[in-house]
């Protein structure tokens, strides 16, 4: 364990309840709840093959994840604050979206579990009320800092589609709306898998006074192993998948209005293995892994636009919290002392304004 001699700010969590909220695993829940065996079963009947390949399991998507969860994953390590990132609130279609924002204003963020910081909600640019969803998001609670829509979509069909069509980002009516969040002063979560890099580098390019922070490093599927229907089936195709990042990651990190978040980065989709083996992904393991992305990424954003995050409970299929901060701090420690404290700390509290 890295004694890091400083609070941490986690900026990417998810809360979610399946037994009292808008959730896509509602109805399965209060059916099969008392019954995980079933309710794992049953879960796995209904939704599309591709969307349980890439969350891994089941469990951490129909179990609850709130305040107290959290407190318990981040074992020894003090969270100053955290920062909930929207998590595909099922009542998504046009100001429904806002139940998500009073939802995370009524749970117990206090001294006994971690204090919440600020709020990244959902709207679609594309809706003909999204300043008014927006306002609304506002009117819930003063943490709103910006808001996030998903354009994870791969030309892999067999790796799920965070979106209703491709290349989101650089749809017209998409970028309308977009305009929108610089008057607005709130920021843009971008989230796409690597092969779509490039959209959120147009993006930036064309709005450079909104601050836009790429999540998870930007997903490269398959890196790690095989995913989908073709993706990462060979040690060419994966070194092929990493140099084609590489590049995308490169030319980004040259518009100094985007960040990045070193999270995600142990969800199945990058062709992780570990949930299959039924095991967690040590310290060590973790660094053999991802040390290589996080070095060039800081090679390339340098350390002042890279922000730790957790993404949790997501990545917990694969490893736990605290193996994730311990391996995390660990690379940051041994590229840059110094910087510990920027990427831990001090970057997200800038983007975010908390």
């Amino acid at each position: 364990m890295q004694q890091l001699g400083f609070p941490i700010i986690d900026p990417h969590i998810h809360q979610w309840d399946p037994y009292n909220t808008p959730h896509a695993a509602h109805l399965a829940v209060k059916l099969l709840g008392k019954y995980p065996y079933l309710l794992d079963k049953m879960v796995r009947l209904v939704k599309p093959k591709d969307l349980i390949e890439t969350v891994g399991l089941t469990t951490h998507i129909t179990q609850a994840y709130l305040p107290e969860n959290y407190k318990k994953d981040i074992g020894d390590y003090h969270v100053e604050q955290v920062v909930h990132i929207e998590a595909s609130w099922h009542d998504a279609k046009g100001k429904g979206v806002v139940g998500e924002t009073r939802f995370i204003e009524s749970l117990a963020f206090d001294e006994t579990t971690v204090k919440l910081g600020g709020i990244v909600a959902t709207a679609d640019p594309r809706d003909q009320n999204f300043k008014k969803i927006l306002k609304l998001h506002q009117k819930q609670s003063k943490k709103i800092r910006g808001i996030r829509r998903m354009a994870a979509v791969h030309e892999d069909k067999g790796i799920h589609a965070w979106a209703d069509i491709p290349h989101l980002y650089t749809d017209k009516k998409f970028l309308k709306g977009f305009e929108l969040l610089a008057q607005m002063n709130l920021s843009f979560d971008a989230w796409v898998y690597s092969n779509d890099i490039p959209d959120v580098i147009t993006l930036a390019r064309q709005f450079p006074e909104t601050s836009i922070v790429l999540d998870h490093f930007g997903t490269p599927a398959g890196l790690f192993g095989k995913v989908g229907q073709n993706t990462g089936l060979s040690k060419t195709a994966r070194e092929n998948i990493f140099y084609e990042w590489q590049e995308n990651i490169a030319e980004l990190s040259t518009l100094p209005n985007v960040y990045t978040k070193m999270s995600g980065l142990f969800m199945p989709v990058l062709g992780h293995q570990f949930h299959k083996q039924n095991k967690l992904a040590s310290k060590q393991e973790i660094i053999d892994l991802v040390a290589p992305l996080i070095t060039h990424v800081l090679d390339s954003f340098g350390t002042y636009r890279v922000m730790f995050a957790s993404n949790f409970p997501m990545d917990s299929v694969s490893t736990t919290l605290v193996n994730i901060i311990d391996a995390f701090s660990d690379i940051v420690y041994e590229y840059d002392e110094q910087a510990l404290e920027n990427i831990f700390h001090h970057n997200s509290k800038q983007f975010y304004r908390l």
